[in-house]
């Protein structure tokens, strides 16, 4: 039986105080802390990148999530691995070599994920990626990568109920507008358990209160 792990997106942070932040979203009992790394190229918004990571990982042991919309990820595997990054997923997008950098990832002692824009198809390729236990976890966007507080797009669930369907024990991430109330619903009743919440958690009165109620929806589903 798959577990919910519940991770607090830092790209709703504030950036000025990215150490308390990711200390405060674990004191409320986040399971992982999400890392968007963007390029400014693969989508149009510029992150953070490595030396953020290493920097990060100076004051906390928690996983870190980090999710690479970049072009040319292969180039990130040795950077990451330095700073400290518990989890490379890459878009699926991104790269004509899948196989090959999931690979480099492991080898790099990381937990390796693909990630699938709202658009992709859970296709040959993907499915191969999971067959072959070549994946830690899918992604499943349900919002255009590059920008937070979009709106969620419940029609990618089918993406969702079909990996669950054919992989009952994978890490099914989705990431993008989701908060508790109709959208945490949709995703844990489709068979998501890893969630990404960026502004539901941080823009909360009571986070820990919230992050809570997101696992009730998940643990709910996987009992």
């Amino acid at each position: 039986m798959v577990q919910a792990k519940i991770a607090p997106s830092i790209l709703s942070a504030d950036f000025a105080f990215l150490a308390d932040e990711t200390k405060k979203m674990m004191d409320c009992g986040a399971d992982w802390i999400h890392v968007d790394i963007m390029d400014g190229h693969f989508v149009p918004n510029l992150t953070i990148g490595a030396p953020v990571v290493k920097s990060l990982r100076k004051h906390t042991k928690a996983f870190l999530d980090c999710h690479l919309m970049v072009s040319n990820p292969q180039d990130y595997v040795k950077p990451l691995q330095e700073a400290g990054a518990s989890m490379f997923t890459f878009h699926i997008e991104a790269t004509e070599d899948a196989a090959t950098l999931c690979a480099a990832v492991r080898e790099a002692g990381m937990k390796v994920g693909v990630a699938l824009k709202p658009k992709t198809a859970v296709d040959s390729k993907v499915l191969a990626l999971v067959e072959n236990n070549l994946v830690d976890m899918v992604l499943v966007m349900t919002v255009e990568p590059g920008f937070g507080g979009q709106t969620f797009m419940f029609d990618v669930m089918d993406k969702v109920e079909k990996l669950r369907t054919l992989f009952p024990n994978l890490d099914i991430e989705v990431d993008g507008g989701l908060a508790p109330g109709k959208t945490i619903e949709a995703a844990a009743a489709a068979g998501a358990n890893c969630i990404v919440a960026g502004s539901s958690v941080f823009g909360s009165v009571e986070p820990a209160a919230t992050i809570k109620l997101l696992r009730v929806a998940v643990n709910s589903e996987t009992v």
